[in-house]
């Protein structure tokens, strides 16, 4: 652990340059209103320094309690990214190219259900479902009409997807290569996280071992050619959502982390080359302290966890990076402007916290997917934070705080206790197969929900402080003649491509699935040469099978 000396004496030379000349488009002053100048970093007035830095460390160093760079959002501030898509690709584009316009820093994808679950916009079980929740991408051209007029080496994108999120790449891929882009210039994440769909989600479609390999494949073939993409996305946001505990959350999270660690040591990847490339998703909740600590202590443990289990040596194989968005399980249909203030707290929670980029959720989400006037007061709730509050201005304001430490700690503890019993069970898909992961959030969830029930939990304007009202902000509807638009797309390409070679490519990746080979580039061939997300995953389904859980009591 270094000394005090020697990280002044770190931060006085080239490597930590003064933050102003280090991020130019960061020019704020580093003072209140009173202009009281502010710190980049505090340290106790009395008692033993040392002491204090040997417990917390400093920002950008091990563990990162403190967070994952010396100059965090002094430096430039987290990346604006609002979760958007729904109906066709074109229209999504055009709620992108609205976000941009107004200031938004990166883009974020929501895919439709038949999308997400390896389907056609026309195969049968898509019925109803085309463009409801997300865009629906099932062909190339789909994916080229998403970012049409986006340059994708100028943007990063994050694509929630999981089951098929390996051919969601290859599409992206194929859309830089059509823009005459240098695909090792692409930065964003795709979220595959399959373990927290078999606990929380339940957008899976193979068996654990097939998913797991097909991620592995990503890992490889992202650390070769596309070394700035985030591979995987490991997320507490949906174990949250399902019911759990802040403490949960940490636990279940870095549980299923552990286990694609060791998967992708086990196919022969290094820790410290893959491990520079993971990347995490967390909930924002509505307990603000709390949630401070849990980022904070996520960030430790797993810290922790790298070096000392997987005998990782690279600092960025070591540091917990995440993406955070608030809790769309807070939001209430009732007085539904009270979520504005939902949305900013827990959006505080993020930035105190030490987020890498922010996602937060509209006042109507829990009436409808967001209009494009509540998608800009939830952009601009980001931008009041980052610019007019002042939580910015000082990396880890609130360390060194007796509850927040003690929040800190506590949920580190109980949360290896979480993972000590998972290991004992035989790692987090053993777990998740024994019911147990799944258990412990629904009895969570139960006990939440009777605390409303009895008004020992209050929601404001649902158990208390309720009015007679009637609805009287506009909801956005998704035009049903999205999807007859989509199949007759689906059917013009499938009567003009090359059939032959489509025919031969699918045998190719049959014959691929069955080896060990990466099926990463094949997945790039076949979509360039115009073979549907369900095509694919249809060959794949015949190959590995599909997934189906047993049933817990």
């Amino acid at each position: 652990m270094p000394s005090l000396k020697d990280y002044q004496h770190r931060w006085e030379n080239n490597n930590l340059q003064p933050v102003v000349e280090r991020y130019p488009e960061r020019k704020a002053q580093f003072s209140t209103s009173s202009d009281i100048p502010l710190e980049r970093i505090y340290l106790p007035a009395n008692g033993d320094p040392q002491a204090y830095i040997e417990s917390l460390g400093f920002p950008g160093e091990y563990p990162f309690t403190r967070g994952i760079q010396p100059t965090m959002y002094r430096g430039r501030f987290w990346t604006m990214r609002q979760y958007a898509g729904y109906a066709s690709a074109e229209e999504s584009n055009q709620r992108y190219q609205f976000l941009l316009e107004q200031g938004q820093s990166g883009l974020s994808v929501a895919f439709d259900l038949p999308t997400q679950i390896g389907y056609d916009a026309d195969d049968p079980l898509s019925l109803g479902e085309v463009g409801r929740v997300g865009v629906s991408i099932s062909c190339l051209q789909d994916m080229a009409a998403l970012f049409k007029d986006i340059p994708l080496d100028s943007v990063s994108t994050s694509m929630t997807i999981n089951a098929p999120a390996a051919i969601m790449l290859a599409m992206y891929i194929a859309v830089a290569r059509q823009q005459g882009i240098e695909i090792n210039k692409l930065r964003g994440t795709v979220q595959n996280d399959i373990l927290k769909e078999y606990i929380a989600r339940g957008t899976y479609i193979f068996p654990p071992k097939a998913s797991m390999r097909l991620i592995t494949d990503l890992f490889a073939y992202c650390h070769q050619h596309i070394p700035n993409w985030n591979t995987i996305s490991i997320s507490g946001y949906h174990i949250r959502e399902a019911g759990s505990t802040a403490v949960q959350e940490v636990a279940f999270t870095l549980a299923n982390g552990i286990a694609y660690v060791q998967a992708a040591v086990d196919a022969g990847l290094h820790v410290d080359e893959f491990g520079a490339q993971l990347s995490f998703f967390f909930n924002a909740h509505n307990n603000l302290l709390e949630e401070v600590a849990k980022f904070r202590a996520a960030r430790r443990l797993w810290a922790h966890i790298m070096r000392d289990r997987f005998g990782a040596t690279n600092p960025r194989a070591m540091m917990l990076r995440f993406h955070t968005q608030t809790a769309g399980s807070t939001l209430t249909a009732r007085q539904p402007e009270n979520n504005v203030v939902r949305v900013t707290l827990q959006a505080l929670a993020a930035v105190l916290g030490g987020t890498q980029s922010l996602h937060t959720n509209s006042m109507d989400e829990a009436l409808a997917l967001p209009t494009e006037k509540t998608v800009q007061v939830a952009l601009r709730t980001q931008q009041i934070l980052a610019a007019e509050s002042g939580v910015a201005d000082s990396v880890d304001p609130l360390a060194g705080s007796y509850l927040i430490e003690t929040l800190t700690d506590e949920i580190e503890q109980r949360a290896t206790a979480y993972i000590r019993t998972i290991d004992d069970l035989g790692g987090a898909m053993a777990a998740i197969e024994q019911g147990f992961i799944n258990r412990e959030i629904q009895e969570a969830a139960y006990r939440y929900q009777k605390a409303i029930e009895q008004e020992k939990a209050i929601v404001v304007g649902v158990n208390a402080y309720t009015v007679d009202e009637e609805l009287t902000i506009d909801l956005l509807r998704v035009d049903p003649a999205v999807e007859a638009q989509q199949r007759e797309r689906l059917l013009k390409l499938r009567t003009t491509r090359d059939g032959e070679h489509v025919a031969a490519l699918l045998t190719r990746l049959e014959q691929t699935a069955k080896s060990a080979d990466n099926l990463m580039p094949l997945f790039v061939e076949c979509v360039e040469n115009q073979i549907t997300l369900g095509e694919i995953c249809s060959v794949l389904r015949q190959t590995f099978g599909e997934y189906h859980p047993e049933q817990f009591v």
